[in-house]
């Protein structure tokens, strides 16, 4: 494990805990297999398939942010990250085993930082697309709050052009 990179990510987290343990570990394991050095632009692309703990270590370690468009989250609630290099398209996902409910947080750190890798998580061939670029959108006013919102992102409502917040779903229930 490399220290020096642990702390920087404890540091651009706030604390120790688990969750941060889990993204640096999945890094850890697709800089190994994929040979990924830091992301400048959009060289690596992270879809964080969790909002967690894990992926400020994705940030630090790989360059990967959602500024930058090549950090995407992929809303499933699962301890699964996908890394991929845009110029091959090569990837892999990392999703993390079932954890010890019987044992300490500190243990489950220790054991998700020390472990042999494949005890802890799954690696698998990737099974998304690699992602087109992240392109830059005209800003609409919203005819409602008037807000800029990305042009992407309106939706027509009376008429209106309306941002998202504006904007009154309409599902009946299906």
């Amino acid at each position: 494990m490399n220290k020096e990179l642990w702390k920087k990510c404890v540091e651009f987290h706030g604390h120790e805990c688990p969750g941060l343990a889990i993204g640096f570990r999945a890094c850890e394991i697709a800089v190994e297999k994929l040979n990924l050095t830091f992301s400048k632009d959009e060289e690596v692309v992270c879809i964080t398939e969790n909002d967690a703990c894990g992926v400020d270590a994705v940030q630090v370690i790989t360059g990967c942010t959602m500024g930058k468009g090549n950090l995407l989250f992929k809303d499933r609630g699962k301890m699964a990250f996908s890394f991929i290099k845009r110029q091959t398209g090569e990837g892999i996902r990392v999703v993390l085993k079932p954890l010890k409910r019987e044992i300490t947080r500190e243990e489950n750190q220790r054991y998700i930082l020390e472990a042999p890798a494949e005890e802890v998580f799954d690696i698998k061939p990737l099974n998304t697309k690699l992602p087109e670029k992240a392109r830059l959108f005209n800003s609409i006013i919203c005819e409602e709050c008037g807000e800029a919102t990305a042009e992407h992102r309106i939706r027509i409502q009376n008429n209106k052009k309306v941002c998202l917040d504006c904007f009154k779903e309409y599902t009946r229930g299906w």
